[in-house]
């Protein structure tokens, strides 16, 4: 016996429709990710961890690089707003300048998860939560590992991170945190490098080329990749890192550690990039509607020239 056509075309039409809900249940979660650009071996490994997370679960990660520009990551959120993804995420260059796009993503109905650096707007609800270092903690710890090295008494040069970033404004505070304890430690001579090893090379040459130059005994640099500049141009000048000039980062990248073995970095304090497993465990409980913390930190801890030579084979950025 025939299948009557009208029969066929309802059956068609349920199973065409089972078809697209199964479809649509399948679909891989979207995710929108602005990164700030590649401006350190940091920020690489951090890229490199957020993109292999992914990978590895399956995201549909759709991925932008800003190079260091709030205009290309405010162009890359309209982006991932038009491609409808179910959630956007991204490190923000500067703290300031959000709102509009951020009430944009909130309009569309797009959870957003700030990631590494916070930024600051006059409604919370436009992100959902942050996941990131404490920066502050960064400084200080810094801070008061220089105040233990040189017993509480040091004229310092300060390599700035990017003008405006949650970051440099963060670990600045938190270092001179530790100074306002400690009056026989002052800085002498501050000037942004961009978090850029170029950058950190040319400023650290400006300050050895000052008057005064011969007065700066320790140095902190705002991250690794200024410090390993630094010591190039401290090289250079015919001194020698890590003993004319005792020297402090933030970070914690491998080239950090093999600068410690090599006597002519002091110490680093870590900043963790590997957050990729974390990160997107936290963006799938929102993608779910699931509650989450306004804040979820990373582990992270302080290394200093004696323990470079064992624990260099384990760093794995």
């Amino acid at each position: 016996m025939k299948t009557p056509k009208l029969l066929l075309s309802f059956l068609c039409a349920g199973l065409l429709s089972a078809g697209a809900s199964l479809s649509a249940a399948d679909k891989p979660l979207s995710v929108g990710f602005s990164q700030i650009g590649a401006e350190s071996g940091w920020r690489t490994a951090n890229t490199d961890s957020i993109k292999a997370e992914a990978a590895k679960r399956g995201i549909d990660l759709k991925f932008a690089d800003a190079q260091q520009k709030q205009e290309n990551q405010i162009k890359a959120l309209r982006s991932f707003i038009a491609q409808g993804v179910d959630v956007i995420a991204f490190s923000p260059v500067v703290e300031t300048g959000w709102e509009p796009v951020l009430k944009e993503i909130k309009s569309a109905g797009i959870p957003v998860v700030l990631s590494d650096r916070a930024v600051k707007v006059s409604d919370p609800s436009l992100f959902v939560t942050f996941i990131g270092s404490d920066f502050v903690e960064e400084g200080r710890r810094a801070g008061e590992w220089l105040a233990k090295k040189t017993g509480g008494k040091a004229v310092i040069a300060e390599l700035v991170g990017t003008p405006g970033s949650a970051p440099a404004i963060d670990r600045k505070k938190g270092f001179e945190e530790v100074l306002a304890k400690n009056p026989g430690m002052k800085i002498v001579k501050s000037q942004s490098g961009n978090f850029t090893r170029a950058e950190g090379k040319q400023v650290m040459e400006a300050f050895l080329k000052s008057p005064d130059a011969k007065q700066i005994t320790a140095l902190f640099a705002h991250n690794d990749d200024m410090a390993l500049g630094a010591i190039q141009a401290i090289e250079e000048a015919g001194l020698k890192p890590g003993k004319d000039i005792i020297i402090v980062s933030i970070d914690g990248v491998k080239g950090a550690f093999e600068a410690m073995a090599a006597g002519k970095l002091n110490c680093t304090v870590e900043c963790n990039p590997q957050i990729g497993p974390q990160l997107f465990d936290l963006i799938a409980k929102v993608a779910a509607g699931q509650k989450v913390p306004a804040r979820v930190a990373v582990q992270e801890g302080v290394f200093d020239e004696t323990q470079a030579a064992a624990e260099l084979p384990n760093r794995k950025y």
